[in-house]
């Protein structure tokens, strides 16, 4: 149960995908201007990792290592289709906004990272462990970066204004400079805590 614990928080603090192994920062970037788009490729996101990882556990001792990454990019292909397909039906407006980035979730890096590395080796249940944790560290990145930007960037929050009349809202977060100054505190932040964390531990 502790090791489980361990996968499951390391996903969040110490091994997280974009603030500590730095993948998949394209999506993050380019998606968080709003909280509504960030909810949605966190979905998304979830929705891949999480089925890729448990189908490639349960077939792992049947996959030749030799054309083991076509493979594992075949399963990563399937629920990028199937929450592609769904977004398209369900939500257009979604799927707009999001573009080309729900397709590229194939070629995801913290993705196929997490199937080659985890759950290739790993059992059914622990794989959920880990692709559950990664899930939340992921989402935790880019909702919180989509909430600063938005609030800050457009004076809105979920589209209702929430600035007074009299504070304008500072455009350059909701460009490039001010996607990457966030990203940079929340960086410099989570190593400060996983560097206390470690002292604490080591006292």
């Amino acid at each position: 149960m502790t090791n489980l614990k361990k996968v499951f928080l390391n996903g969040i603090f110490q091994e997280n995908p974009v603030l500590i192994i730095m993948i998949g920062l394209c999506s993050v970037l380019a998606v968080s201007v709003t909280v509504v788009n960030a909810l949605g490729m966190w979905a998304a996101y979830s929705f891949v990792l999480i089925g890729s990882e448990l189908t490639i556990s349960a077939i792992r001792n049947s996959i030749p290592k030799t054309i083991r990454i076509p493979i594992f990019i075949v399963a990563i292909a399937t629920f990028t289709t199937i929450v592609q397909l769904i977004v398209k039906a369900y939500s257009p407006s979604l799927d707009k906004s999001l573009g080309i980035f729900i397709p590229l979730i194939v070629v995801n890096c913290i993705i196929i990272g997490r199937v080659e590395a985890f759950s290739s080796k790993n059992t059914v249940f622990a794989s959920l462990i880990d692709s559950l944790g990664m899930s939340v560290g992921y989402g935790m990145v880019i909702v919180s970066i989509a909430f600063i930007r938005e609030l800050l960037g457009t004076g809105t929050i979920l589209g209702i204004n929430v600035f007074p009349s009299f504070i304008k809202p500072m455009l350059i977060f909701i460009l490039p400079p001010g996607a990457f100054f966030i990203i940079g505190l929340e960086i410099a932040f989570l190593n400060a805590f996983n560097k206390k964390l470690a002292k604490g531990k080591g006292q």
